[in-house]
């Protein structure tokens, strides 16, 4: 465990570059081998705008990573933080610091962005795509990805974790978000286990559903005991999933890069929230 968080610590910028690349090239090959469902689009046009909104957060979170570097030293220097509270064995410093940047870096900062209306407006962007694949899990406006950025920032100042587990919790998040987006489909019973573990496929496919009540759950990321704990966690027959969003349902902006660019910035308007048992 210790070799493993020092190998985080100064993990190559090429390292990281493979995670990322490598992890979107396996599910994307996973996806024709075992698919959640028939591909009926034309997959690589369908990625274009996700790939250039990777980019953009893949710079911005270059740009800034100074940011995250600082707060991590500042904390260890400091011994500031939950994290430094109490001795504890180091798998478990590490395993609890990254499920505590999990929640406050991705969970958390996920269901306020559904409640506070012009964080919704910008997480729109990744909310609009309705054909959901491993290519969506970095389908986030600038703005969003400088949000989600904040809450990471804000987890290593709370939980005071060093670089090394922020730089592992950063590298698992960017890998089992292509999984719980990917296109693919698990055994049954082996997802349902899972997804009291992790967030799974069908488990996130869920919280892509056009209407609430569905569009607000299942926001986790790694782990999906938050959902569990905090009563975010609801389940839906994957037939009855309808990827997108109702109150911008034109698939073609929905596509384009300069419309989704000023999707923020259009009036708020209000969803659809449609009973449970009517789904």
């Amino acid at each position: 465990m210790e070799s493993l968080i020092l190998y985080f610590e100064s993990i190559p910028s090429l390292h990281r570059s493979i995670i990322l690349i490598g992890g979107i090239s396996f599910f994307w090959v996973l996806e024709g081998l075992v698919p959640l469902r028939k591909l009926s689009y034309k997959k690589w046009q369908h990625a274009i705008p996700n790939f250039f909104f990777t980019l953009t957060t893949i710079v911005l979170n270059f740009g800034l990573a100074f940011l995250l570097l600082a707060t991590a030293d500042w904390v260890q220097a400091n011994q500031f933080g939950l994290l430094h509270l109490v001795e504890l064995p180091f798998w478990l410093y590490v395993v609890l610091g990254v499920m505590l940047l999990d929640f406050i870096g991705a969970y958390l900062a996920h269901w306020v962005e559904h409640r506070v209306k012009p964080l919704w407006m910008v997480h729109l962007v990744h909310h609009s795509d309705h054909h959901v694949d491993t290519t969506t899990a970095n389908r986030h406006h600038p703005l969003e990805s400088l949000v989600r950025f904040v809450f990471t920032l804000l987890g290593v100042f709370v939980v005071g974790t060093p670089i090394g587990i922020v730089m592992l919790y950063q590298s698992l998040s960017v890998v089992l978000s292509q999984f719980n987006h990917a296109n693919i489909t698990l055994p049954k019973k082996m997802d349902a286990i899972f997804s009291y573990v992790l967030v799974t496929p069908h488990m996130h496919k869920v919280h892509h559903h056009h209407v609430l009540p569905y569009t607000d759950s299942n926001y986790g990321n790694i782990f999906a005991c938050w959902d569990r704990l905090l009563g975010t966690y609801k389940n839906l027959a994957p037939e009855k999933i309808v990827y997108g969003v109702d109150v911008f349902p034109n698939e073609d902006e929905n596509s384009r890069v300069g419309s989704l660019l000023k999707q923020p910035f259009q009036p708020y308007q209000k969803p659809t929230v449609l009973p449970v048992e009517e789904l």
